[in-house]
């Protein structure tokens, strides 16, 4: 699934190829929303805004399009006239006079008006934003230290949305690694300091993923490991989707343990606390 930085670079790939044009026509896979189209035509895009894990695209006439990638879903920018990639369903399509911004195999997609879009229920249980232009360290600190989620197990809360908006399953992992905390640990079980690196952690390898297409290991060790040969897959992460391999930290090998249906890696020894 699409984590916050992918969903940040394709917001930016949007923008770039439909922000400020005129959408000659908007196609919708599915017949519930297709009565939202006419309305759409000849309407400006005024704005392409990422939020979490989904997208709102707006239009001028105060109607805005919300989209999440789910699993498999994912934005490509087509040439006006080129076909549409074969093998995968178009869920959306919104053409301009040079460019087709199209969604594949998604389907959460509805239609709002923007000014009542902030109450999608996705939207409305959204924490702190990692990628939003505002959010600072303090801010995702601020959330660390909310006593409401003092007791739920980082391996788990990591994932909800409602925490901090935009971490998948790379991200928790690598955050988890770079704080030096257990997965097991629960918030209430860090000090002040595990604490500050824990959000520290948070926001900036989140940042680095969105500026490096989604790079989260030490870039000291990616240019290491480039020279060596070594795969994109095998250099871009500091634990996630390496075990059995080694640790970069310590040499000791990487494990994977399950938690909340899905894969989390660790390593024992630089993550003892």
């Amino acid at each position: 699934m699409p984590e916050g930085p992918e969903i940040k670079r394709s917001a930016d790939e949007l923008s770039a190829a439909i922000l400020g044009k005129r959408a000659w026509l908007v196609e919708f896979a599915f017949p519930h929303l297709a009565a939202h189209a006419p309305a759409m035509r000849e309407q400006i895009i005024t704005r392409v805004e990422p939020r979490g894990k989904a997208m709102l695209t707006h239009f001028g006439h105060g109607q805005t399009i919300y989209s999440h990638n789910q699993l498999y879903g994912q934005w490509r920018i087509l040439a006006r006239g080129q076909a549409p990639q074969s093998g995968l369903q178009v869920r959306l399509a919104i053409h301009t006079d040079d460019s087709v911004a199209v969604l594949y195999s998604a389907s959460d997609i509805s239609v709002w008006p923007a000014d009542r879009v902030a109450q999608h229920p996705y939207i409305t249980k959204l924490g702190v934003e990692l990628l939003a232009e505002s959010t600072r360290v303090a801010d995702v600190l601020a959330q660390v230290n909310d006593p409401r989620f003092a007791r739920k197990s980082l391996a788990a809360l990591l994932l909800d949305q409602g925490f901090l908006a935009g971490i998948g399953n790379y991200l928790r992992s690598d955050i988890l690694f770079v704080a030096r905390i257990h997965p097991h640990a629960r918030l209430i079980d860090l000090n002040a300091a595990q604490r500050r690196s824990l959000a520290s952690a948070a926001f900036e390898l989140t940042h680095q993923s969105y500026q490096t297409h989604g790079i989260t290991n030490d870039l000291a060790i990616v240019s290491k490991l480039k020279k060596q040969g070594l795969s994109f897959g095998r250099y871009r992460h500091w634990v996630f989707d390496r075990d059995h391999e080694n640790c970069h930290v310590c040499s000791g090998a990487i494990e994977r343990i399950d938690v909340s249906g899905r894969g989390l890696y660790w390593c024992a020894h630089c993550q003892r606390n």
